[in-house]
């Protein structure tokens, strides 16, 4: 029996930078498991949809299917635009076992694709001193979500034994801008931002934006296609081909 085909369900954006990420790291999902059928969709804003990608693997003969939602917070798109999609496409499909994973979510390990990315952005800016670290991520009406960056953040803070705090670019305060002047007011005047958002587009830029503006001397990239968000991917797919296996 052939292994579930995979699909990396990223929820779109109109900049072509977010498309092209979501399709590198696809590439190196494929990479480290040539054997498997994997494809990416947007659940908007970018092509191809869920459901024509879907309706492809159909075509192709896949009865299983595990979807993986490139998410890195529980929030709505996790809650009800990815079981929505999926529930659509199962009763489109009713031959057809599709299952959704958990999102990827805040790995530990991600701060290590965090610091690898705000290395390079100190190099770049040439800064070897810091006081201060500000964490971007995009934000949420759900408190929960919001609650799991500031957790991820004060884990980062404690390993480099530095003061930091989250930020966040829509929803919620504070924004970058916001932190960053805060820090300033302590007196601390070396202060870097990291991205924890997956792929570049119009929300890191603006936290960008709103950093450099505020003072900040670095801000970092977003993880974008790291090996080792790849393997987050296929370990989330592992769970979601073990839960299709009949009880």
């Amino acid at each position: 029996m052939a292994a579930p085909a995979l699909i990396a369900l990223a929820h779109g954006s109109r900049d072509p930078r977010s498309a092209a990420t979501v399709t590198a790291l696809v590439e190196e999902v494929r990479a480290q498991r040539p054997d498997l059928r994997v494809a990416e969709a947007f659940l908007e804003l970018a092509s191809p949809s869920f459901h024509d990608v879907v309706k492809k693997l159909v075509r192709e003969g896949h009865e299983e299917i595990v979807v993986v939602p490139l998410l890195l917070t529980e929030a709505y798109h996790a809650k009800v635009d990815v079981p929505s999609v999926v529930a659509e496409a199962a009763e489109r499909h009713p031959s057809v076992k599709i299952r959704a994973t958990a999102v990827l979510g805040h790995e530990a390990r991600f701060l290590e694709i965090i610091d690898e990315r705000l290395r390079a952005a100190l190099g770049k800016a040439r800064v070897r001193e810091l006081d201060a670290l500000v964490l971007a991520a995009a934000g949420s009406s759900d408190p929960l979500a919001n609650a799991s960056i500031a957790r991820l953040a004060r884990l980062w803070g404690a390993h480099h034994k530095l003061p930091v705090v989250a930020a966040y670019a829509s929803a919620t305060p504070p924004t970058t801008g916001e932190a960053v002047r805060a820090f300033r007011a302590q007196g601390r005047r070396h202060i870097a931002v990291a991205s924890l958002f997956l792929a570049p587009g119009w929300l890191p830029d603006r936290a960008a934006e709103l950093a450099l503006e505020a003072g900040a001397i670095a801000v970092a990239e977003p993880l974008g296609a790291h090996p080792e968000i790849a393997r987050t991917v296929l370990a989330r797919y592992a769970v979601g081909a073990v839960e299709l296996v009949p009880v």
